[in-house]
């Protein structure tokens, strides 16, 4: 792969790279994955493999997106030679990293979820890529307040959908608690963003259970702390 010979050249960089949140090994690592993964989802694969290959990728890319984004928050940037070269060449290989100028960090690869859970909705990897969508598409919907989201009711229908199927398949995941937690925010804001009186009610209803079912399960979560603030937005 020429991705990976490219970053074999950095060797010569020696322990300077030992800073690095992405260091050589990794980034190699990286391009291999992705380049194997991009090979099925192009391929005649079955759709089985096809979903698999669309997950472990959005998973990968949640990982460096993560690393990334430290950098960004620290430094204004990607640091590092391996780092700036994974990018670059993960571009060139047609599995670019998406990037906000407004935001001014990367994005989720909420797409990779989506083409998994269409190709296989109720498929061996369809909880992992649940959780992967209804977190990046929660995490990018507000910058400050969560309840001040930058979405159409469509999209907030939607999510909520998710949750509910997500908690309702896997009640043992690891993922649970964050679930839950994004999901008595969504009522909440459904129980505003609702277009009829009625539809707004049961939002509002279904919120205030939801909090009490997350403090309830979860008292030791810092995320509980939120949940007498969802109960005073909603009496507002």
């Amino acid at each position: 792969m020429r991705g990976a010979a490219a970053l074999g050249l950095l060797l010569l960089a020696g322990s300077c790279l030992a800073h690095d949140l992405i260091t050589l090994e990794a980034a190699e690592v990286y391009l291999a994955n992705a380049n194997q993964w991009s090979r099925v989802i192009d391929s005649a694969a079955p759709a089985e493999r096809k979903a698999e290959a669309h997950c472990r990728l959005g998973s990968m890319f949640d990982e460096i997106r993560d690393l990334l984004n430290r950098d960004v928050a620290v430094h204004g940037g990607p640091q590092g030679v391996p780092t700036n070269l994974l990018i670059a060449e993960l571009k060139r290989g047609g599995t670019p990293l998406d990037y906000s100028d407004r935001k001014r960090r990367f994005l989720p690869p909420v797409s990779h979820y989506r083409q998994c859970l269409a190709l296989q909705p109720g498929g061996p990897y369809a909880g992992e890529a649940m959780s992967g969508l209804l977190r990046g598409d929660f995490y990018e919907s507000f910058d400050g307040d969560p309840l001040e989201a930058e979405q159409s009711w469509g999209e907030l229908r939607e999510q909520i959908g998710i949750a509910k199927v997500f908690l309702e398949r896997y009640p043992e995941h690891r993922d649970r608690e964050e679930i839950e937690f994004i999901l008595a925010i969504l009522l909440s804001r459904a129980a505003r963003d609702a277009p009829d009186a009625a539809s707004r009610r049961e939002h509002a209803a279904a919120a205030r259970s939801a909090a009490d079912a997350f403090e309830s399960r979860y008292p030791e979560s810092l995320r509980a702390a939120a949940m007498p603030v969802l109960r005073e937005a909603l009496a507002r």
